[in-house]
């Protein structure tokens, strides 16, 4: 019998079964992954990755690895216009870093990430099987049995649900969730520019949405671009010539001739909340937990705030000899992320919501305040240190470069 089983070979499901096999390598972990062997190879993607997120994975000994495919956001800008102003003012800008020598956060390629995490994966022993999904599982008093979609069942004490934003684990557990459709999509891609980026990310918001600049290596930058979901289809179905002119007048020219050098995607966008994090034997975790608007660059990241508060749960648990998957050791893992995680998905939100318009007295009072908050330095350095993922006293360790 497995101790635990983690559904989702990806960010958060390896780094959840890398954090726990790291600290307790007794404990027997494998992770399943739907997807076939190589897929995450070709995932031309980057995710912002905050300082919290990079001090865990220098836990894990792969910051060094990952660190020189990262580009570190070194300044933010934020920016309200239409896409037809010929100017667009800046109402609020962050320095990047949150101590000498470590920015707020680093962009990094997905494949990079995953590549890594895989590779500690391997070391450990944890043993990945791909081409399975959970087809069912069946908890009892001390095991929770799951059957595998080749008809093979595996047993576990504890089961990790990192199966994506739809999904079938918590369904089938009857966790219910808030959730809501903004209409909007998301399209991610990236683009090579005549100018250096200098390390500064920017975000523009627009009347359909925000369209943030992400810096990344080699002079190119990531974009996740917020339209009507029709918009966006139309968009992203467009040849080459109309998608760069339409990109080129949201980017603007302060960093010269665009020039798109990856794929393009669109991705729904809306809020999905589970209303418990966990049940018997069975944890959610990442997007199976929550999917909120990309506004904030934090979906990932509170995954990874997911990861450290579910490992330092469970190997704690298992020191002093207690059931991993017993209701009442992982109801502490609950009440360390669900405040934080309702709390992150409602400033979404709001925020989604009040600059998505172009209704002029919701313009003028959006923008008072953004220049309110540029000119009071102390609610900055909040701000930032909230982006950054800062823990207080009684945040999960990981979170804070220490081993658990």
């Amino acid at each position: 019998m497995l101790d635990m089983l983690v559904v989702g070979g990806g960010y958060v499901g390896l780094a959840a079964a890398v954090a726990v096999k790291q600290a307790a390598p007794h404990l027997n972990v494998e992770v399943i992954e739907a997807a076939p062997a190589g897929v995450w190879e070709k995932d031309e993607r980057a995710s912002a990755i905050i300082a919290a997120a990079t001090r865990m994975l220098e836990v894990f000994g792969l910051w060094n690895e990952i660190a020189p495919d990262a580009q570190p956001i070194n300044r933010m800008i934020v920016t309200d216009s239409r896409t037809s102003d010929p100017v667009r003012p800046v109402f609020l800008t962050f320095d990047g870093e949150v101590e000498e020598g470590r920015p707020f956060a680093h962009m990094v390629p997905n494949v990079a990430m995953v590549r890594a995490l895989r590779g500690a994966s391997e070391r450990l022993g944890i043993v990945i099987r791909h081409g399975l999904s959970a087809a069912g599982f069946k908890t009892e008093s001390t095991r929770c049995t799951v059957s595998l979609s080749d008809g093979s069942t595996i047993e576990t004490k504890l089961l990790v649900a990192c199966d994506g934003v739809r999904s079938k684990l918590r369904d089938m557990a009857g966790i219910r969730t808030v959730t809501w459709d903004y209409s909007q999509s998301g399209i991610v891609t990236t683009v090579a520019h005549e100018r250096p980026h200098e390390g500064v990310a920017e975000e523009h918001f627009l009347p359909s949405g925000p369209f943030a600049i992400l810096p990344l290596t080699n002079n190119r930058s990531s974009l996740v671009w917020t339209e009507r979901s029709a918009e966006a289809e139309r968009l992203v179905a467009s040849d080459d010539l109309v998608f760069e002119e339409e990109l080129q007048r949201r980017f603007g020219h302060k960093l010269g001739e665009l020039r798109v050098v990856g794929g393009r995607r669109a991705f729904p966008l809306g809020l999905t909340l589970a209303r418990a994090f966990v049940a018997p034997r069975l944890a959610l975790a990442g997007d199976a937990a929550h999917g909120i608007h990309p506004i904030s660059g934090q979906g990932l990241n509170l995954g990874f705030k997911d990861v450290a508060a579910l490992a330092e749960t469970v190997v704690e648990a298992d020191r002093l000899g207690l059931d991993i998957g017993a209701l009442n050791v992982l109801e502490r893992y609950q009440s360390w992320r669900r405040f934080d995680t309702f709390r992150m998905g409602v400033t979404t939100d709001v925020l989604n919501r009040l600059f998505s318009n172009d209704i002029t007295p919701i313009r003028i009072a959006r923008d008072f305040g953004l220049g309110i908050v540029d000119r009071m330095p102390q609610l900055k350095n909040f701000f930032i240190d909230q982006a950054a993922g800062k823990t207080g006293e009684g945040g999960p360790r990981l979170l804070a470069g220490e081993a658990i």
